[in-house]
């Protein structure tokens, strides 16, 4: 009986070894700063959007959130490897762990706050509607927009605006596809993030031909890290120290891109 009981005592603490192992293998395994820290990577998930991310003539990324990303992953003792994605399979991509963040000029918006644990907002934006130049002047208010026909990128903030406003759209892959469709004549207009739109339209740019018309919301951009990712404080933490020191700064007057307040 004695020896019974002692199988039974034994197997019971075995039991509670085992699964207090578990839980601290668990606890390790919830932690995506030690994820990534482990790996050595952070995994940035971007599309080509010329000034925050896109590649150089060697083909290598680079841009404003490309700058700043490896500034980022250097704080923390880390490489930033970046992955193109699609911009309408970001979140699934997160919580797949095929990428640790999306940092792409991403607009922070209920639908970032629901899916992804957000950073503080570094930089602002604008949604703003681009056409020919010729016409761009006939064009002044969102009531003079209703019968024309939009490009905007699909799962974008362009998007979720122009639908809210009642404006009838064409979805595309990415904001560089919608600035081709103006530029081709396959709709009258695109909608797109007025960081794109100051660097690849008017004189001297790919697109001279088109200019800026209507502005349609006023916004700020994050990065999306995974719910519940204690990188999300981490990465605040960089985004105040590389703001004090000056880095921030010399990436804005670089790019053209105006940081949060």
């Amino acid at each position: 009986m004695k020896k019974f009981l002692a199988l039974i005592l034994a197997g019971i603490m075995c039991v509670g070894v085992t699964s207090c192992g578990s839980k601290k293998a668990d606890d390790n395994a919830e932690s995506d700063l030690a994820f990534v820290t482990e790996k050595g990577t952070l995994v940035v998930g971007v599309t080509e959007f010329e000034p925050m991310d896109y590649r150089d003539e060697n083909g290598e990324w680079t841009g404003f959130d490309a700058e700043f990303a490896n500034a980022v992953a250097e704080l923390m003792g880390v490489k930033a490897e970046f992955v193109e994605i699609d911009w309408d399979n970001k979140f699934l991509e997160l919580d797949a762990k095929s990428i640790d963040c999306i940092w792409n000029g991403m607009t922070i918006t209920d639908e970032v706050n629901l899916n992804t644990n957000c950073s503080i907002p570094y930089a602002k934006n604008e949604q703003v509607v681009v056409m020919k130049k010729d016409i761009a002047d006939n064009y002044k208010d969102i009531d003079s927009l209703k019968d024309i026909k939009f490009a905007v990128e699909s799962g974008s903030a362009a998007e979720a605006a122009a639908e809210e406003m009642g404006l009838t759209v064409v979805a595309v892959k990415a904001q560089s596809d919608a600035l081709m469709e103006v530029e081709s004549g396959s709709t009258e207009a695109c909608i797109i993030d007025a960081t794109m739109a100051e660097s690849m339209t008017g004189e001297g740019t790919s697109y001279a031909d088109l200019a800026q018309s209507v502005s349609l919301t006023k916004e700020e951009y994050g990065i999306g890290f995974r719910k519940g990712s204690d990188i999300k404080d981490a990465v605040d933490g960089y985004i105040k120290q590389l703001k004090d020191n000056g880095t921030l700064s010399a990436l804005s007057e670089k790019y053209g891109v105006s940081l949060a307040d």
